[in-house]
Formats: C-alpha cells, structure tokens, sequence
C-alpha cells in the first residue's frame, strides 16, 4: 500500500496558499492511489520542540544503553523518523519567512536527521538512508526569487532540496508559487502555474 505524508508547515491556516496546493496535491494523489493512505503532520497545529542538550545527548546514545529519561525525550523523534521512513511519497507546503523555511519545519528536520536512522559516515562521508522516495516541496512566496536580484536571499528551496538530499531523497520536485504579494493577478497567476505543475507532477 502506497503512503503519502502531507506536510505543512504554515503558521496560517484560512488563506495560505502553501496549504492550499499541498491539499491539491493530496486530493489527486489520493485518487490515484485509491488504496493508499494518506498521513498529516501540522507543525503549525502540532509544533515540535527545538533541539535540546538533553536531546541531542539521546541522540548520540546507542539504544540500549539510554537511561529512561533519555528513552522518554526521544520517543516523539523516533515517531517522526518512523512516519518518514513509511512513506513513499511526500509533500511539504513551505511559506517563505524572512526569505527561509518557517522554523516549524527547521525543529522537524532536526528531529528527523538522525545518525544512524536516516543517514550514517561511511569511508567516503556521509550516506542517505532514506531512499527509494519521491518529495514534491510546494513553495509559496511573496516575492521574486527564483532569478533576478532577490535570487541570493532564497533559502528556500535550494536549502529543503538539498537537504532531503543529504538524507537520500534525491528524486526531489519543487512547485514554486512566488509573487504572491504583487498584487491579485500575480497571485492568481502564480497559483494556477503551480496547480498546473502539480497536475503534471503526481
């Protein structure tokens, strides 16, 4: 059975155009895969919380010999890497913020890059483990960013793109909503570009 993990990290629910296509996305995806299922992480709704001494030290610390504080303080991380690890496909609704992914979805990232679960150091540097997945990354900005000026300020996407790679998602989609804030055509017009990209992509 084919899995999708929808994501969004959107601090807005009424009116955000992230999750407005990544719900597009979902929709079709699902009647594609008509037996498959479908599983939603809000990290607005359900934010995670940042990185911690006492987490990271779990972390580092081999399964068996964690006391039961650090079992504890790991136990949502693991979930997470568990729910990733399931999928086969995912989509990330990504709003730009002060020109970078909302920190929602940084603190999701820092729970789901594990040593040893999701990538590992062999001889050569580090390796993905996470492989064999499809990732549809919908981003929706303000402004111009994709060429022009505004380029170097995207910590966007190149930054979840590559990302994700490190991790072994390499087969990796962008569908860019930008301009959105230049008015109700712009807007109107950057929507229906991604929608089209979408339909072309699931």
């Amino acid at each position: 059975m084919s899995t999708l993990l929808h994501i969004d990290s959107s601090a807005r629910t009424g009116g955000s155009i992230s999750r407005q296509l990544t719900a597009s996305f979902a929709q079709q995806w699902q009647a594609k895969n008509p037996g498959g299922k479908g599983v939603d992480r809000d990290l607005a709704a359900n934010t995670l919380p940042h990185l911690s001494e006492s987490m990271m030290g779990a972390y580092f610390t081999p399964a068996d010999a964690r006391s039961a504080e650090q079992a504890d303080v790991i136990k949502q991380s693991d979930a997470l890497v568990d729910e990733l690890l399931a999928a086969d496909t995912i989509v990330i609704g990504v709003p730009m913020y002060n020109f970078a992914p909302p920190s929602t979805l940084k603190a999701w990232i820092d729970h789901v890059f594990r040593a040893g679960r999701t990538f590992k150091y062999g001889e050569t540097g580090p390796v993905g483990l996470v492989t064999g997945k499809k990732a549809v990354i919908i981003l929706s900005r303000g402004g111009k960013y994709s060429e022009g000026p505004m380029e170097a300020l995207d910590f966007q996407g190149k930054y979840l793109k590559s990302a994700l790679g490190f991790i072994g998602i390499t087969d990796v989609e962008l569908v860019i909503a930008e301009g959105v804030s230049m008015g109700e055509e712009a807007a109107k017009q950057a929507v229906a570009g991604a929608e089209a990209k979408i339909n072309a992509t699931v």
